[in-house]
């Protein structure tokens, strides 16, 4: 992509060795540096994706018959509610971007540091500190809350579990967010190394300028919802609850206004990460470099118009039904050019079969079964049979955990051996893939056909015809997990054991690549210099 002027070497000091006065946890507790925070993201984000976990397999664990007695109805409530709200806020939405845009995005553009590195290091205290909160929300206040990740009014303002907190909680992670998407943008714009135009970025760089657009225009607008909901609960103003003249659906507006462009939080980095591992592997151009980059921004703005789809049953207007449907079918071509393009990349391409393509190519495959069950609920007749069924929650995990979240595997595959300068084994990444693909399409596409046969989500029983369909779903997320345990195992065995990884293992083409394994303490010697269009190649992998 470029000929830098001059590269960091590789006897320069890893970021990872303290520099400075302060050592051990104490200097990475008052770190600025961006490759730092971004692991301490990474650890955070880990923690709380297991915990998730262990109470989604809790929750399968009750759909079995005969163990429903582990635990109370409303136990349950509270557990898929606390499910929803660690994996969506404290995982999902902040994890590539957290993780691998703070610690990739100065490195890719050139720079030795993101433009606000203070402001980076509070976005992260932010971070747990709203992570504290939810958690402290569990076992104060009767209870943990009740309501689901969505906290709908009127029942978030009449329960009388902690959503007050959990919601507060909410409200803080929303600076967090706010904040990285602030110091992103003014990172892109002022900079990029001598060289580095516009369309000479990586796409990477180009999916979180477009999804830190997203985080400053539409997280705040959540934090007021957030915010009225707490008063609402503590003053009983009345802007929610109708018994006092408030319109309950204006709840349900405000928090898809922000929640359906949190998704495009979610999936634009995820295809940004994508866009990066496909040419490598394929060892040729992106195809179709503009149009890529045109539909990130494309899917920012249509995805911001589109929240009404999750309000067909609601009781809106039939015209803004039909607005809200028509709208929704748009915002499925720019994902479908960047499927088409990431296509186009591979085809005649000298395809190295390495895990983070792997990886890749199953988020390609799980990302579109979400998108197409999407447009099937984006038509209002379909809509109206599959609204809250399990339909829904396949779908959503799909598009969620089939996108984001296979996607940020794939990320740190393909990332990992420049974050610690350690290579984990390829043999076992390939294992753990099986399990974790079967597992997956076991677990969600069953939760598809009991959508579609009538089970309603969040329901705490079920009737005797949905029993076969829930042991299918829960053996396969057992099977998943024990993916997902070999997957980490192997992370964790390369950090201690691992082979040393050369600084451009896999020839990638960007300006990450050109740096020492781990990356020096500054990123780069000399600042380099841009001289050629981005992904050119050949460059050959070095050990």
């Amino acid at each position: 992509m470029s000929a830098p002027s001059a590269t960091a070497s590789a006897s320069e000091p890893s970021f990872l060795v303290d520099q400075g006065p302060r050592h051990g946890l104490l200097a990475w507790l008052t770190t600025t540096d961006h490759k730092r925070i971004g692991l301490m993201y990474l650890a955070a984000m880990v923690t709380f994706f297991f915990t998730g976990a262990t109470i989604g397999i809790f929750m399968r664990l009750v759909q079995l018959s005969s163990l429903s007695h582990m635990m109370t109805a409303q136990t349950y409530n509270a557990l898929f509610t606390v499910h929803g709200v660690i994996m969506i806020f404290l995982f999902v939405i902040p994890g590539l971007p957290a993780v691998f845009g703070n610690f990739f995005l100065p490195l890719q553009i050139g720079a030795r540091d993101v433009a606000f590195p203070r402001l980076n290091l509070a976005s992260w205290y932010f971070f747990m500190a709203g992570a504290v909160l939810a958690i402290t929300s569990l076992f104060t206040g009767g209870g943990p809350p009740d309501t689901g990740w969505t906290f709908y009014a009127p029942f978030s303002i009449k329960t009388g579990t902690n959503v007050t907190l959990a919601v507060f909680a909410a409200f803080v992670l929303g600076f967090s967010s706010m904040l990285t998407g602030v110091n992103f943008i003014t990172t892109i714009h002022r900079m990029r190394a001598p060289g580095m135009k516009w369309f000479r970025m990586p796409l990477f760089c180009w999916s979180l300028y477009a999804t830190a657009w997203v985080q400053i225009l539409a997280t705040p607008v959540l934090a007021i919802t957030l915010v009225l909901v707490i008063l609402e609960r503590l003053f009983g103003i009345g802007i929610f609850d109708p018994a006092k003249g408030g319109d309950p659906l204006l709840y349900q507006h405000l928090f898809w206004i922000y929640s359906h462009p949190a998704v495009y939080i979610m999936i634009l980095p995820a295809m940004g990460a994508i866009t990066e591992i496909i040419p490598t592997f394929a060892r040729r151009t992106i195809f179709g470099y503009k149009a890529i980059a045109f539909s990130s921004m494309a899917i920012a703005g249509v995805g911001s118009l589109v929240w009404g789809h999750h309000m067909f049953t609601s009781g809106m207007s039939l015209t803004g039904d039909m607005i809200f449907s028509l709208l929704t079918m748009i915002v499925a071509v720019p994902s479908a050019i960047k499927v088409f393009n990431w296509t186009a990349t591979l085809y005649k391409g000298s395809i190295d079969f390495q895990p983070p393509l792997l990886y890749a190519l199953t988020f390609i495959f799980l990302f579109c079964i979400g998108g197409l069950t999407g447009v099937m609920q984006g038509a209002l007749a379909v809509n109206q049979h599959v609204h809250d069924t399990y339909f829904i929650v396949g779908h959503f995990h799909y598009v969620m955990f089939g996108g984001t979240g296979i996607a940020f595997f794939a990320a740190l595959l393909y990332w990992f051996p420049k974050m610690f300068g350690k290579m984990y084994s390829r043999k076992v990444a390939y294992i753990a893939w099986f399990p974790i693909f079967v597992g997956f399409n076991m677990l969600y596409f069953t939760m598809l056909v009991l959508g579609l046969e009538g089970m309603p989500r969040r329901y705490y029983h079920h009737l005797p015809q949905f029993d076969t369909g829930h042991v299918v779903a829960t053996v396969g997320s057992w099977i998943l997990v024990s993916g997902l345990l070999i997957l980490f195992g192997n992370f964790a065995y390369a950090l201690f054991k691992g082979k040393k990884a050369g600084s451009n293992p896999w020839g990638g083409p960007t300006l990450e690549w050109t740096t020492a394994s781990p990356p020096p303490q500054e990123n780069f010697a000399t600042i380099p210099t841009v001289t050629g269009p981005p992904y050119a190649f050949p460059v050959e992998p070095r050990p």
